[in-house]
């Protein structure tokens, strides 16, 4: 699912969208929305949260504080991350499209357009000599685009204002977190 929603976003979205919409209303049940909490979203979060850990333990000057530190760090930013996205886009779709409110709709929407942004934190994280990767994160408002207009369902008129501020929220939320966390708790820096 992960290499499917990089590599063909437009044919993931589409399989989302007939998996979790009838008669053109989205239903998520809550076995399936477990589903995604177990099989997607938890293990990618747990990968990223070992690669960070890991990261650490690779350097010469390691030290299992800062390793834990980073990993804790990695942790609270990617989950508080996805659920900040989410509640703002929730309360964006509610207020400004005047749509109904719908979190999980947003959970799966966020949960799915990240895909990317955590499989590139995965990758920086051990190698991060590749910084040149930092170049496909603009990727994520492409994967975002085909997801407002196949899973969202939006019309025309909000598309690009939609796009924009998921796209946004699904790159700055966690990294506004990280931020908060270490001026919050500057022993938290490493």
């Amino acid at each position: 699912m992960i290499i499917a929603m990089i590599f063909q976003p437009s044919r993931t979205w589409k399989m989302l969208e007939s998996r979790y919409y009838n008669d053109g209303k989205i239903e998520v049940e809550p076995q399936s929305y477990e589903m995604f909490l177990k099989h997607y979203l938890y293990p990618f979060i747990g990968i990223l949260t070992l690669a960070s850990f890991f990261s650490i333990c690779t350097r010469q000057e390691f030290d299992l504080e800062i390793a834990l530190k980073s990993s804790v760090v990695t942790f609270v930013s990617t989950y508080g991350g996805y659920h900040l996205a989410a509640y703002v886009l929730n309360e964006f779709w509610a207020g400004y499209c005047k749509r109904p409110k719908e979190l999980m709709r947003f959970q799966l929407f966020v949960g799915f357009g990240s895909a990317l942004l955590y499989a590139l934190n995965i990758i920086w994280l051990l190698l991060p000599d590749f910084f040149f990767l930092y170049i496909f994160v603009l990727y994520t408002f492409y994967i975002v685009w085909e997801g407002t207009t196949l899973f969202l369902k939006i019309e025309e008129a909000l598309h690009m204002k939609m796009t924009f501020v998921a796209s946004l929220l699904i790159l700055a939320s966690p990294r506004l977190i990280e931020f908060l966390l270490t001026i919050l708790m500057p022993g938290l820096q490493n």
